[in-house]
């Protein structure tokens, strides 16, 4: 008997990031991680800057997303987020210069700093090398 699935969408403002039917998907809500397999309970909860798994056909890929929305539902797993980006799209170089970045304006501690903005640009950057390792 073939392994029940769900089916996940992943979009942002910009895209729709993935679509397709997988087994188990965990998002860092923000009071901590959440895991649904098939037939969860409904849900909708506010996610957090982090890493998504998703197990798809014995193979687990991460997401990179940087805060949204996760909604439950009949089997259907819709998250909105403000960007997402898979693990197979992440530049690492990239990624390490942003984060290179955040912690210099947030050592500098400048008048001129956005100290929120840097904080949640180191942020992001981790989750995208975390979502890479």
């Amino acid at each position: 008997m073939a392994e029940k699935t769900q089916r996940l969408e992943i979009v942002t403002p910009e895209r729709k990031v993935y679509s397709g039917d997988v087994r188990f998907v965990v998002v860092p809500g923000v009071e901590g991680e959440l895991g649904f397999l098939p037939d969860h309970a409904p849900l909708v909860s506010a996610l957090k800057i982090g890493v998504m798994k998703v197990q798809e056909d014995g193979r687990t890929f991460k997401v990179a997303i940087s805060g949204g929305f996760v909604e439950v539902r009949n089997s259907r797993v819709t998250v909105l987020a403000r960007t997402a980006e898979r693990d197979n799209e992440i530049d690492r170089e990239r990624a390490e210069a942003a984060k290179a970045r955040a912690e210099q304006r947030l050592a500098a501690r400048t008048p001129d700093i956005d100290v929120v903005r840097a904080e949640l640009a180191l942020k992001r950057a981790l989750a995208r090398l975390k979502a890479i390792s």
